[in-house]
């Protein structure tokens, strides 16, 4: 007869075995009272399966569920309590954008392995629970566009672990607590009922986190008084009543003489400006320039407010309706007042290849134009000429270089000849004004469709559209390295992705950063450029790809690069990925526009994954442009595999 401490060791195996397959069980269990809980496409799961890691949207390790996705998968209704509580090794747990309602999952705050919680963009409502601190391991938090209320005091307590804390679009309200979350990075609670002051714990956070509040403080425009309520600004030239309810006194008699006497000072100045600029109109022998309401402003990518540097606006519509101004004769006229004088005598523009030349410098001069917006180069504007065609006109700012070597350098411009490209049409060059002539872009820049209006009535950019810009910007900039070893880009970012209106890519201002001095704000493509580049005239091809490689990490997470935009820091895309997948948050890198494909994703880790190696910190590690341009071909005509989740897929290659 054998003991039993002889078996032991034979039985073993079998234990393990019965223990991972009832912990499994465990797991299922809780997974089919979730479907029974919630009704949604994504949720056919198909049970004759002998394990739930084989199902859409789950995740395994030790065949134990790790991670549940569900995004955007149409599921709606409530969760009941004790559905979710056998998901004991629950890392992730992704249901935004669904239709979700109820209570927050109670369940949750027993699940103490949870990191990463996302139920932004449902109808959940109620207060949070006060257990909601038992969630010690809790590394991302966000119940974006939900209808919870109550206050939050309390709540967060002893989560020190927390590094994103997003409750915006919410109805909490009371006092914002100070919040002792000393890895607390991004933070958001716009557009609730807050009231009070900013605590001093969050004074560093981003004025729009805060923002559709009745907020002050730092960093809020409004102060808060002794009571910790907002100040209301004074009202210059009146004195306020006191605290102690003094009445309000009135301008003395001095005061008011005062008031009128510089009124009337002032509209005799105003009108002799006015009887000296129109003598000056009358006697001039120099065209009158056309420039009306500048009309369609909007803002480039570098982030700059579109102007007319030097140029008068007003006047009359003569020649073209008044509906613009004359871009040509706008520029030639900045600065000096002469119109067209000293080394504008007698130039005209020049035109590049054989192409009929349908206009001349006088058609320009009388076109309407409207300003398309300031970059690192120069300031551009869409020509409308009187035959109705449409051109783009770069004035450039800052050439540094002789006449003779600014046309042999635009030469060579001119002569390249890429689908991929934005043609160059035409040059002016006087000793006042440097002109380039593209074709007009219809569809505006990639930042533009990325950052800009996100309305109802814009169009979102697909997994076909954002991979078909990838491979036309990749050939267009892997034309330009095939020119020579050293031919390069030297400004590529997503403002200089122009787009057709079919949404084909096309690369803009290559050829210029040879052509002027330092740009006057380096660090609005500080986000694009590589660890390596000290000089913005020495860009190696390795840089653009590194360029590159942040362009695509831009079109595939939906995210501004460091001082990209306007009024905006941005992030620092590369470390962010790398932080973002290294936390299990994968699936999280994706902006939301592209996580409604989940039939592609196995190809958007594939870009990202290229994006990845392009923005290396090594100049060596990177590919090269025409290996960039193949692997997104190939990624374009691949099918999508089942094997493996995504996210671990990115975790095994970052």
């Amino acid at each position: 007869m054998y003991s039993v401490r002889m078996l032991l060791p034979l039985l073993l195996p079998f234990l393990h075995l019965s223990a991972a397959a009832s912990s499994l069980s465990g797991d299922l269990s809780s997974l089919l009272l979730l479907r029974a809980a919630v009704s949604g496409r994504t949720l056919f799961w198909n049970t004759i399966s002998p394990t739930p890691c084989n199902w859409t949207g789950v995740s395994c390790h030790n065949n134990r569920v790790t991670a549940l996705r569900l995004p955007a998968a149409s599921l709606s209704g409530d969760i009941p309590a004790n559905t979710l509580t056998n998901l004991t090794n629950l890392h992730t747990l992704s249901l935004r954008l669904n239709h979700l309602s109820g209570p927050f999952p109670i369940d949750l705050t027993k699940l103490t392995s949870l990191r990463n919680v996302f139920l932004q963009g449902n109808h959940f409502s109620g207060n949070l629970p006060s257990t909601l601190y038992l969630m010690e391991s809790l590394v991302r938090f966000s119940v974006s566009r939900n209808d919870f209320s109550g206050g939050i005091n309390g709540v967060f307590d002893g989560l020190s672990r927390l590094r994103t804390l997003y409750l915006d679009d919410n109805e909490f309200s009371g006092e914002i607590p100070e919040l002792k979350l000393p890895n607390l990075e991004q933070f958001n609670v716009s557009f609730n009922r807050f009231n009070g002051s900013v605590p001093k714990s969050l004074e560093e956070m981003p004025e729009n986190a805060f923002l559709g509040n009745v907020l002050c403080g730092k960093p809020l425009s409004l102060a808060c008084g002794k009571d910790g309520k907002i100040v209301p600004p004074a009202i210059a030239g009146i004195d306020l009543p006191s605290e102690e309810g003094e009445k309000k006194k009135g301008l003395s008699g001095g005061a008011i003489a005062g008031i009128v006497v510089g009124c009337v000072l002032g509209l005799l100045f105003l009108v002799c400006v006015m009887c000296v600029l129109c003598r000056k109109k009358g006697g001039s022998k120099a065209r009158a320039v056309d420039v009306g309401v500048i009309k369609g402003q909007e803002n480039d990518a570098s982030g700059e407010k579109p102007m007319v540097e030097g140029v008068e606006i007003g006047g009359s519509g003569a020649g073209n309706g008044g509906n613009g101004f004359s871009v040509a004769a706008a520029a030639m006229n900045a600065g000096n007042g002469r119109g067209d004088s000293g080394g504008s005598v007698g130039k005209k523009l020049v035109f590049f290849g054989k192409a009929p030349k349908v206009f001349d410098l006088e058609d320009l001069l009388r076109a309407s134009a409207e300003v398309l917006g300031k970059g690192t180069f120069g300031t551009a504007y869409k020509a409308v000429l009187e035959m109705g065609s449409e051109v783009a006109v770069k004035r450039l700012k800052d050439v540094v270089i002789s006449e003779n070597e600014f046309r042999e350098k635009i030469e060579k411009v001119g002569a390249m000849d890429h689908e991929n490209l934005v043609p160059l049409r035409a040059y002016y060059y006087s000793r006042e004004e440097k002109l380039l002539v593209y074709d007009y872009m219809p569809m505006g820049s990639l930042s533009a469709l990325l950052h800009g209006n996100k309305g109802s009535s814009r169009t979102p950019l697909n997994w076909e559209m954002r991979s078909g810009i990838a491979l036309g910007a990749a050939c267009g900039i892997e034309y330009l390295h095939s020119q020579g070893p050293t031919a390069s880009h030297g400004n590529i970012k997503s403002s200089n992705i122009l787009l057709t209106k079919s949404y084909d890519a096309r690369v803009s201002d290559f050829g210029l950063s040879q052509l002027v001095g330092p740009p006057s704000s380096p660090t609005r493509v500080a986000g694009y450029r590589a660890p390596e580049v000290t000089d913005q005239h020495k860009v190696s091809q390795k840089a653009d790809v590194y360029s590159f490689g942040v362009l695509l990490l831009e079109l595939l997470t939906g995210k501004a690069p460091t001082h990209a935009l306007l009024n905006e820091e941005g992030v620092d895309l590369p470390r962010w990925v790398q932080s973002v997948v290294r936390e299990e948050w994968s699936s999280e890198v994706f902006d939301l526009e592209l996580l409604r494909y989940q039939s592609v994703e196995e190809e958007m880790v594939q870009l990202l994954q290229l994006a990845v190696d392009c923005s290396a910190q090594f100049p060596d590690n990177r590919p090269s442009m025409s290996e960039v341009a193949r692997r997104i071909e190939e990624l374009r005509r691949s099918t999508v595999r089942g094997d493996q989740d995504p996210s671990d897929r990115i975790k095994e290659t970052i």
